[in-house]
């Protein structure tokens, strides 16, 4: 390649980037920045405003460490994370540098959970629009338990924690688990970081704090863009089929909080990949989101190892491509 056809391919480049993320901001109402979870102007058209949750939350028996306030249309949340409820002693969690460990991949390590500061300011008139945002890796809602909710995943992206559950055995005989009982567990203390304690499904000692073997599903936690999250029962006391769920583990319907039906995810119970909400059907703010520590670099490393790419860089890689093959430049 000479001189001049390298010089006009850095331009395409510089200019078709450029060029791709106003053509994708314009035309799919994304940013350009890395993990995004904001609605565009363009999905708001197809918005519809939701009645204020305000007085269902107020019904929810939150934790008792929980601090819980409300605004004008907001609902805050403030927590140090660990649950009100009892954790293994003891959890497998993976080998340095190993991302979604297994069995032999993994070590024993006494519980690492450890306080967190969440504080979570999140709207009680929730809009729904047409227009999905994928559930990243971190935290997509708060839990009644004072807790995180995460989406199915693992750190790659795709692998679900439930269906990868596993049990090693501590030193004391007992068994140390990889997902608890209460389909949670603490993410291990890499990189400086770690202990926030998580569920990836439904917490059975979470939902039996507030529900029946056999009545309704009560609320037990509110997703980060407002709408709130119930357990695998309607308003009759019968469980919910996961056909009948969106995409997103939603429906619309009634529930005890709201008897006149409302949009609410659905934690099903499952351990595939419907365990947990996979993406918001809800405006939700990015800056709510506590991404997930570091689990495979090495101490003070970068980001996890695996899991796909932000949408909005493939897309962008996609759009330079085809600006510069139409100027007659391969990349």
């Amino acid at each position: 390649m000479n001189i001049k056809m390298s010089r006009k391919r850095a331009l395409c480049l510089q200019v078709c980037g450029v060029c791709a993320a106003f053509v994708l901001a314009a035309c799919a109402g994304g940013t350009a920045s890395g993990n995004t979870a904001t609605a565009s102007s363009a999905t708001s058209i197809a918005a519809a405003s939701s009645p204020s949750t305000a007085a269902g939350l107020k019904k929810v028996k939150w934790g008792k460490k929980m601090t819980v306030t409300y605004g004008t249309s907001t609902i805050r949340l403030r927590s140090n994370g660990i649950p009100n409820h009892a954790r293994s002693e003891y959890y497998a969690v993976p080998n340095m540098g190993v991302v979604v460990p297994t069995a032999a991949t993994a070590r024993v390590a006494k519980d690492p959970t450890k306080a967190q500061s969440y504080d979570f300011k999140i709207p009680t008139t929730p809009l729904k629009i047409a227009k999905t945002t994928a559930a990243p890796l971190g935290s997509i809602g708060m839990m009644i338990s004072g807790s995180v909710l995460f989406n199915p995943y693992e750190g790659d992206g795709s692998t679900v924690a439930m269906a990868n559950n596993f049990v090693l055995t501590a030193p004391d005989g007992s068994k140390a688990p990889f997902v608890d009982a209460c389909s949670g567990h603490p993410t291990p203390a890499m990189g400086g970081g770690g202990g926030q304690y998580h569920y990836h499904g439904l917490p059975a000692c979470v939902s039996k704090e507030v529900d029946t073997s056999a009545g309704p599903s009560h609320i037990i936690g509110i997703a980060l863009d407002g709408f709130p999250i119930y357990g695998k029962r309607d308003i009759k006391g019968k469980v919910i089929s996961v056909s009948r769920l969106d995409k997103c583990n939603g429906i619309t319907s009634p529930t005890p909080e709201f008897p006149k039906g409302i949009y609410h995810y659905v934690l099903p119970g499952t351990s595939n990949a419907t365990s947990s909400i996979r993406c918001f059907h809800g405006k939700v703010d990015s800056s709510l989101i506590t991404k997930m520590p570091n689990m495979g670099g090495p101490p003070g490393g970068g980001p996890p190892g695996g899991g796909p790419p932000p949408a909005i860089s493939l897309a962008a890689s996609v759009a330079t491509r085809l600006f510069c093959d139409l100027a007659g430049l391969s990349l």
